[in-house]
């Protein structure tokens, strides 16, 4: 667990906003195991203010998708219980 604070992996960079979103809403629920933000996309979108949705359930959590400016990355949650996320996320 070398790369990891907040249950958050941090080898890779975040889009602006997106760590303080994930410490302050995600990695303090029990039922989430870990985050591992993945890879950062240029959008054609515009605007900063940040956007964090439920995109679908995986094997070992759900994905969500970040976005804010004309960034967009990919957030992976370990969780057993992706529903519970998402009622989070959706509520948000």
């Amino acid at each position: 667990m070398r790369h990891r604070k907040h249950k958050i992996k941090r080898q890779h960079g975040m889009i602006k906003g997106l760590r303080e979103f994930l410490e302050e809403n995600i990695s303090t629920l029990d039922f989430v195991d870990g985050i591992i933000p993945g890879e950062i996309k240029v959008g054609s979108a515009t605007g900063e203010n940040l956007i964090v949705k439920y995109k679908y359930s995986t094997v070992s959590g759900a994905k969500l998708i970040a976005k804010s400016g004309s960034s967009i990355q990919e957030v992976f949650v370990v969780t057993r219980f992706p529903e519970k996320l998402r009622e989070v996320i959706e509520a948000e």
